[in-house]
């Protein structure tokens, strides 16, 4: 193995864990916001504020000598709340600046190095997209001598929408989205880490068209999600809010790796062919 090769590998072997280590931390800051958001949450429903009002009330006939410790600990959440949620945001541009070094390496490597790059960094991507938080949903309500309460909370990744559907009894929905955004995503990227290793053999090519042209249904999910995302956000009412979460980021990332691995794979087969 030339030199060239040895630096290769361990630029790869850089950008692979690189990758692994931040998303393995963007994913416990997204936990980490969607917990004490949750937490939070709790905190502001009616029996929680109300309960609040009357120490609020009781501290203020005391002379302090009652303390609220319900607004102490929502100070506390919220000051958790907002270190989380930056941790998370730091993480996903780390994370975005390594990939789009990733994207860039594998288009200047070997066609075979650069799919086996690709390949890896897209899977990385999608392991983190499917299971860190995508959507958080809250309803609030503005209610007579209590001021704002929170009616629900709602917080879920891509399997965790799967498993609320299917224990619902949504079967084909939960169906639907495990196999467009779950099965087939895995399989074209291990299929294509898999072709970068056996990228002679007369069933890589068509392992590749295969996936390709599946590929495009793989995000279905993901598109209702922004949807959703969109409807909720632009209504412009005062009782619910919209948030998304890092996951979609870590799956967008993962469309754009995954496509860059199919024209790296196509190029890699070509240049097998001419051989």
């Amino acid at each position: 193995m030339t030199w060239k090769k040895l630096l290769a590998l361990l630029w790869m072997t850089i950008l692979v864990v690189g990758m692994a280590w931040v998303g393995k931390e963007g994913y416990r800051a997204a936990v980490a916001y969607e917990s004490a958001a949750s937490e939070s949450a709790q905190m502001m429903e009616a029996g929680r504020v109300a309960e609040s009002r009357l120490k609020d009330l009781a501290s203020t006939l005391t002379f302090g000598m009652v303390h609220n410790e319900i607004r102490e600990k929502m100070e506390l959440l919220h000051a958790r709340e907002q270190l989380a949620r930056t941790r998370a945001e730091r993480s996903i541009l780390l994370f975005g600046g390594i990939a789009t070094l990733t994207l860039f390496s594998g288009l200047l490597l070997s066609p075979r190095m650069g799919t086996a790059l690709l390949s890896l960094g897209a899977l990385i991507a999608l392991i983190n997209g499917l299971i860190t938080p995508i959507l958080m949903v809250v309803v609030h309500q503005k209610v007579e001598y209590l001021g704002d309460v929170v009616l629900s909370f709602e917080s879920k990744g891509i399997l965790g929408s799967v498993e609320k559907l299917y224990y619902e009894g949504n079967l084909p929905v939960a169906g639907i989205i495990l196999l467009f955004s779950v099965l087939l995503p895995a399989a074209k990227t291990l299929t294509l880490l898999f072709v970068s290793l056996y990228e002679t053999r007369p069933f890589a090519a068509k392992l590749v068209r295969l996936f390709k042209h599946l590929g495009k249904w793989s995000m279905l999910d993901v598109f209702v999600v922004a949807l959703l995302l969109v409807f909720l956000t632009s209504r412009g009412t005062d009782v619910s809010r919209a948030e998304a979460e890092i996951g979609i980021y870590f799956f967008l990332v993962y469309v754009i790796l995954s496509v860059a691995a199919s024209l790296a794979a196509e190029r890699m087969l070509r240049q097998v062919r001419r051989k």
